[in-house]
């Protein structure tokens, strides 16, 4: 087993993952230091970086073409910017007391230690693989990096049966559904909630719900999978719950990601709630001075609720390389939190959230009133309009705006940008009732949706004693 130290004046940042926080990192903290200041040494244990991951189901849908342009930026050009880009690198072990890391070359078995004065971890997550006969059968796939995405593909490729199962009906879940219905397939989805989408609350679930079913996806839910059932050649070939069995020539899991902190466990770095690493506002791990931690395996601060919360978006990700790059690289930035803003479709129907939902706001103890009402995307005149749900909830009396959530046809799903500011701002829907939106028949009525929730919102909080 070979060793590399730092040699000289010149610093060395280690980056542990190749995806958008590491590699935004090290090209950050590049910018910020010439080679001769700071050598850089990135790992990465797949063949691929800085791509997106969220573009993976609809490069499998067909509607992106081809893979590559899924990729930002690739490995050569990282080089050139003189980053030691290492692929099919897994780094096995920390060992933060002698700043060195631990790693392995994938397809020589090859072990040596390189020494770091900085270090940025950036692991990412892992799809949630539940502990179930079968689950790792041919035909199988979890959807998280771009090698799963063209292992799915080969798979679609291969397959002469159309019948396709869907595990989970959350973000990935949906998508993938969608996915797999351009692809000519008959999806069923299963899911263990009561309705899709449980980032939504239930009665916007249910409209999710009609719709998926109104595209010619079978929604099967409050249904535990209990395992996955193989033919006599090893592969999938069913996905059974406790009730039904439910045939598959192909089987998709889109239970979610868990944050993928194994290395930092095991060197006692400090893990939150979620099993994400948890950093101070400047993306510093807590209690290590040149260890930062950005992207996927961290938690961050929900400035609503004012909790640590997991969410794994590519938005963040980026932001925290940004971030951990410029105090890598001797500047100073910070990453304040985030409000929980996300966006979907399947199919024509787009679906949005930010803030909490009732269950989010009951856990940490808020009263709060709610309205859903009923709108269009544009003027009722104007061809094409379409309908949208809309559902605000505000604090009990002081009508700060607590969270939105919108379900509709093109045109709906952007529209929670405008919460989103608010939230970040902390407004109340009184003060966004007076939001000077732009108004044009073609682009919304006269009184934007979000506008119109708003001002029942703030009704309904001026009433509440």
């Amino acid at each position: 087993m070979s060793m590399s130290r730092t040699r000289g004046t010149r610093e060395r940042l280690v980056v542990i993952g190749g995806d958008a926080a590491g590699m935004s990192a090290a090209s950050q903290a590049r910018r910020l230091n010439k080679p001769d200041e700071l050598e850089i040494v990135a790992f990465e244990r797949g063949t691929f970086t800085s791509y997106s991951a969220c573009g993976i189901p609809y490069w499998v849908g067909g509607d992106v073409p081809d893979r590559d342009r899924l990729i930002a930026r690739t490995p050569e050009e990282h080089r050139a910017r003189d980053i030691d880009l290492r692929l099919r690198t897994e780094v096995m072990e920390l060992d933060p007391e002698g700043q060195r890391v631990r790693a392995r070359d994938v397809d020589s078995g090859a072990e040596s230690w390189t020494s770091y004065d900085k270090l940025v971890i950036a692991t990412g997550a892992r799809p949630i693989r539940p502990d179930l006969p079968g689950v790792d059968a041919p035909g199988v796939h979890g959807v998280q990096t771009l090698d799963d995405g063209q292992a799915l593909l080969d798979t679609l490729a291969r397959t002469r049966g159309r019948r396709a199962v869907v595990v989970g009906a959350g973000y990935i879940g949906v998508e993938m559904a969608e996915a797999l219905i351009n692809r000519g397939y008959e999806v069923t989805v299963v899911n263990r909630g009561s309705e899709p989408m449980s980032t939504l609350d239930p009665d916007m679930g249910r409209l999710v719900h009609e719709a998926m079913e109104g595209l010619g996806i079978t929604m099967v839910n409050d249904a535990e999978v209990t395992g996955i059932l193989t033919g006599d050649d090893g592969r999938a070939r069913a996905v059974a719950t406790k009730d039904r069995d439910f045939p598959a020539d192909v089987v998709v899991l889109g239970i979610g990601v868990r944050p993928e902190t194994t290395l930092a466990r095991a060197a006692g770095l400090p893990l939150g709630t979620h099993r994400g690493l948890l950093t101070d506002r400047s993306m510093r791990v807590r209690g290590y001075e040149n260890i930062w931690a950005g992207g996927d395996c961290v938690e961050v601060l929900d400035l609503v609720s004012g909790q640590q919360r997991h969410i794994p978006l590519g938005t963040h990700a980026n932001k925290h390389g940004q971030v951990i790059g410029t105090n890598a690289g001797g500047g100073y930035a910070t990453f304040p939190g985030v409000v929980g803003t996300a966006v979907s479709k399947v199919c024509d129907l787009e679906i949005a959230r930010t803030g909490l939902r009732e269950k989010d706001a009951h856990r940490v103890g808020l009263r709060f009133e709610t309205v859903t009402i009923e709108s269009t995307s544009r003027a009722g005149y104007y061809p094409n309009s379409s309908p949208m749900t809309v559902k605000m909830l505000a604090e009990h009396r002081t009508g700060r705006l607590l969270g939105v959530q919108i379900v509709g046809r093109e045109g709906a799903g952007k529209r929670v940008d405008t919460a989103a500011v608010a939230l970040t701002a902390g407004m109340t829907a009184e003060q966004m009732t007076t939001l000077d939106l732009g108004y044009a028949p073609p682009f919304s009525p006269v009184w934007d949706p979000i506008l119109v929730a708003a001002r029942k919102a703030a009704a309904k909080t001026r009433g509440s004693f």
